[in-house]
């Protein structure tokens, strides 16, 4: 057993040797970044990753830059499209941007979603009055799905007002997966920033994108997965419940996202493709049964005849009795 006064200081010898070792690899980290050139980004946030703000970042890190942003837009998106946008405030961009050039003064800036006029306004006049040495535009319009992202007329304020200010312009390839534009000009950044000429500098980016092809899939969700659990869940319950919040809890997912995933795949929203399971089930009893409509309402969940009968009506347009006796 130790006496307390040398557990004392063994205590106190290790404090400083933790302390030590913190300050020694803060060091270390502080003198990497100074190292490296900053670049900074302008462009939109892509909830999945595979795009906008967090693929900029990704590839500029791995490539052995630093980069910083400024936000444009932030989107509500899965694999399966965008459901939302939201467009930051002009000024917060502009405060983004003035904050990165005043303090680290980046000679190459990469740019991507611009969705609103007074927001290319204060871009295009940061760049004419910072001058960084290069500017890539990875010209956003559509993702990769398909959906429009900025509509034509911002389309053409882009390349009219922010085109003459760039050393290159990054046209998205019709087949191209996810985010890989948005990476490649990232990438042609990264080279540019480190010295590279023009062409060398989009000839390393090809190489760079091409070994990512092969070795990245195309990032996917759970949607088929969730559709058929969904498919199951609404032929088990469909009787006692055709509320889709239930199947979306159920589920452990938003009602919106359910929704989102139905569309895609079938075309139908959750509430429609309940209804049809009840509509085969009521057809079905109507056809091959001879309980009373009053009956077959409760077994399928409607809290009366009526409510069944409208049910009905809304769907094909006649009664259940009509439809029985045809």
């Amino acid at each position: 057993m130790l006496k307390l006064r040398e557990r004392k200081l063994l205590h106190k010898r290790e404090f400083r040797l933790h302390k030590w070792e913190l300050v020694f690899v803060f060091m270390g980290r502080s003198d990497y970044l100074c190292s490296m050139k900053p670049i900074l980004t302008i462009t939109g946030s892509d909830s999945t990753g595979g795009s906008g703000v967090q693929a900029d970042i990704k590839t500029i890190a791995e490539l052995g830059g630093h980069a910083m942003a400024a936000i444009t837009s932030i989107t509500v998106q899965t694999t399966l499209g965008i459901m939302q946008f939201y467009d930051v405030p002009a000024s917060i961009v502009e405060g983004q941007i003035e904050a990165v050039m005043n303090d680290f003064q980046p000679d190459v800036v990469k740019i991507g979603l611009i969705r609103k006029v007074d927001t290319l306004d204060v871009i295009v006049r940061a760049m004419l009055r910072y001058k960084p040495r290069h500017v890539i535009l990875d010209a956003v319009s559509l993702s990769a799905r398909g959906d429009e992202l900025v509509n034509p007329e911002m389309v053409e304020a882009v390349r009219g007002r922010l085109s003459p200010l760039c050393t290159l312009i990054v046209r998205k390839n019709a087949n191209s997966m996810h985010g890989f534009s948005n990476r490649y000009a990232s990438a042609v950044a990264v080279f540019l920033n480190q010295g590279a000429t023009t062409s060398e500098a989009e000839a390393k980016a090809r190489a760079y994108i091409n070994s990512q092809v092969l070795r990245t899939c195309e990032l996917q969700g759970r949607s088929s997965e969730l559709y058929n659990e969904f498919l199951s869940s609404v032929a088990e319950n469909f009787r006692k419940a055709s509320d889709v919040k239930h199947y979306a809890d159920l589920l452990n997912v938003s009602s919106r996202y359910l929704a989102q995933v139905t569309r895609r795949i079938s075309g139908k929203s959750p509430k429609a493709i309940v209804d049809d399971y009840l509509m085969r089930e009521i057809e079905l009893q109507l056809n091959t049964t001879d309980k009373t409509i009053q009956e077959i309402a409760y077994d399928c969940g409607f809290s009366s005849q009526a409510h069944l009968t409208n049910f009905f009506k809304k769907h094909r347009s006649i009664s259940p009795t009509v439809f029985r006796k045809s």
